[in-house]
């Protein structure tokens, strides 16, 4: 039978990379991608929605995702 790799990857609020929560840089973690491109592209998207939708997303984010232990 053959072998099945498993990703073990989890998600979790970075500790060492955080600026405010940690959402973001254990997102970036998680996804392999600079934690910066995921701030700039929050930011913006953010900005051009209306600036309630990002923030009460990202209150979710660092409420649901829990901390890097």
């Amino acid at each position: 039978m053959a072998e099945v790799k498993r990703n073990s990857k989890k998600l979790y609020r970075s500790n060492k990379d955080r600026m405010v929560a940690g959402v973001f840089g254990g997102l970036g973690e998680y996804l392999d991608i600079d934690p910066t491109i995921l701030r700039l592209s929050w930011v913006l998207i953010t900005i051009f929605t209306g600036f309630i939708p990002g923030i009460i997303a990202y209150i979710l984010a660092a409420i649901i995702i829990p901390p890097q232990s």
